[in-house]
């Protein structure tokens, strides 16, 4: 008999043996969590908006806030490493709100056993990501797990940042007509932590694209540009953000394969692997929706900037197939862009 406290779990995790154990983000299973279990265990406004971080009006300000949890394996990649990647990554989100990031908090949870020096490494890491990006790390928190528990090291980071007068940058500010921009090659931080793991060895060493996305953001907003929304191509993948805005506007984002920048040595290595490198993660990249007027000078002003150099505009926003992401194949054929079951590469950020 059920109560009125009976929990019932929305989601058949039957169907998803080690679920939890086994699959980071990006796919149709965090999507799940998110829809079925996180917003309506937790859902207001803020939540709602479900966005890279949650904005919102104190006194004077409009601030942004948000957090994420690193786990990436190895710890140390080319182009990166785990400290890095928790500040560019929480930084970039940040950015993704059209916030200018203040401050961050660290959480670390290390695994008994794991080397000074590595500890050191990584920290110093963090602090060089800090500077560059313009933030400080005012506080945070560290425990130790057992050996075996805890993978060497598990970073989170939260971040708090300043949002600067006009309108929200946020999904439902997508209209028909908006220009789908992106601000370069995409798959490489998944290829790098991917050859490295697996001991692969490609002619030429392929690098994370981690890097700190405000300042490239900030020239766009500087410029008065009218940024709709913006998305940081982490987990999942470019094709993850394009389905997530479509169901989230009831729009269709359609996008030009030709037009969509991969690097031949990425390219090569998702053929021999079997990947798709719209799906695979990246970490200094994002994909901006732009009032189709402004398209043209906001490619211009990303290109300027040393991360927007490839940028390109990759599609447009329509109102043909409401909530639908899809792709026109170099043969102009056209494809649907689904959400993944899982992850391509778990255990990349």
């Amino acid at each position: 008999m059920k109560t009125e406290n009976s929990f019932v779990c929305p989601i058949p995790i039957q169907q998803y043996p080690q679920v939890l154990l086994a699959h980071g983000g990006g796919g149709t299973l965090t999507h799940q969590l998110i829809e079925k279990m996180f917003l309506p265990a937790f859902g207001n406004p803020l939540l709602g908006a479900r966005h890279d971080g949650a904005v919102f009006d104190a006194p004077g300000h409009r601030m942004a806030f948000t957090t994420d949890s690193y786990v990436v394996r190895p710890l140390f990649f080319p182009g990166g490493d785990i400290g890095a990647l928790a500040v560019n990554g929480t930084v970039n989100d940040l950015a993704m709100c059209g916030a200018r990031p203040l401050y961050l908090s660290a959480g670390f949870i290390i695994e008994e056993g794991l080397p000074m020096d590595t500890l050191w490494r990584v920290v110093q890491s963090m602090k060089r990501a800090a500077d560059d990006a313009g933030v400080q790390l005012v506080t945070g928190d560290t425990k130790v797990v057992d050996r075996g528990k805890g993978d060497g090291i598990f970073i989170n980071t939260s971040g708090i940042g300043a949002v600067r007068p006009g309108p929200a940058i946020v999904p439902s500010s997508v209209r028909a007509g908006d220009r789908i921009l992106l601000s370069g090659d995409i798959g490489r931080h998944g290829i790098a932590i991917m050859a490295v793991r697996e001991g692969l060895e490609f002619e030429t060493t392929i690098t994370s694209d981690c890097a700190p996305l405000a300042g490239i953001v900030a020239a766009l907003l500087d410029a008065g540009i009218d940024i709709h929304c913006m998305r940081d191509l982490t987990r999942g993948g470019l094709a993850s953000t394009l389905v997530e805005i479509a169901e989230a506007t009831a729009l269709q984002c359609e996008i030009e394969e030709v037009s969509v920048p991969v690097r031949e040595e990425v390219r090569a290595a998702c053929e021999i692997l079997g990947f798709d490198p719209l799906y695979v993660a990246n970490e200094g990249r994002f994909a901006a929706f732009i009032p189709p007027d402004q398209a043209e000078r906001a490619l211009d002003l990303m290109r300027q900037h040393p991360l927007g150099a490839g940028a390109e505009i990759i599609g447009t926003v329509k109102t043909g197939s409401p909530g639908l992401a899809t792709l026109r194949s170099r043969i102009g054929a056209t494809r649907v862009i689904d959400m993944l079951s899982g992850e391509q590469l778990p255990r990349i950020c």
